[in-house]
């Protein structure tokens, strides 16, 4: 095996901070469907569990269905396509790229999975959750005047 990857699936309780996470070596429904019994565990039973997540495959296999259909607990939302910057646990991914993954070197997949288990430890020992800092009306309005200047520049 060479360099190898791995894969980190992540769940961000976007009230606390907290984050529920699992590296695999594979991105595959298998590993996904590992990763929401986890979070089924985890979330006590009395709360709804309202999942965002993007296109992938591996979210809507008929396994995955099948599995959304026994726990509705869970409502499932799909980010549309190119708008993953609504989804804040993106941003928490952001944060591991800037402040560990760029400042790191992983010799092996072992280090590098070892390096993401103690940085979600760490997250999680002083969580802070993400704050959106405008309103949906101004980040709207901005989006707005955005699109009417690309129009206008003749593209």
């Amino acid at each position: 095996m060479g360099n190898g990857t791995s894969s980190l699936f992540a769940a961000l309780d976007v009230a606390s901070g907290k984050v529920i996470s699992q590296v695999h070596r594979r991105h595959r429904h298998q590993e996904f469907l590992k990763f929401l019994r986890t979070i089924d565990g985890t979330v006590p039973a009395e709360l709804d569990v309202h999942l965002v997540c993007d296109n992938d495959a591996t979210h809507n296999t008929p396994a995955i269905k099948t599995w959304f259909l026994g726990h509705p607990r869970f409502p499932l939302h799909f980010t549309p396509t190119d708008s993953s910057w609504l989804n804040l646990v993106e941003r928490w991914f952001a944060e591991l790229t800037n402040r560990k993954l760029r400042r790191s070197t992983h010799r092996t997949v072992a280090e590098l999975e070892a390096d993401l288990t103690a940085w979600v430890d760490a997250w999680n020992d002083d969580p802070k959750p993400f704050v959106w800092t405008k309103t949906a009306d101004e980040i709207l309005d901005n989006l707005a005047s955005y699109l009417h200047l690309i129009s206008d520049s003749g593209h």
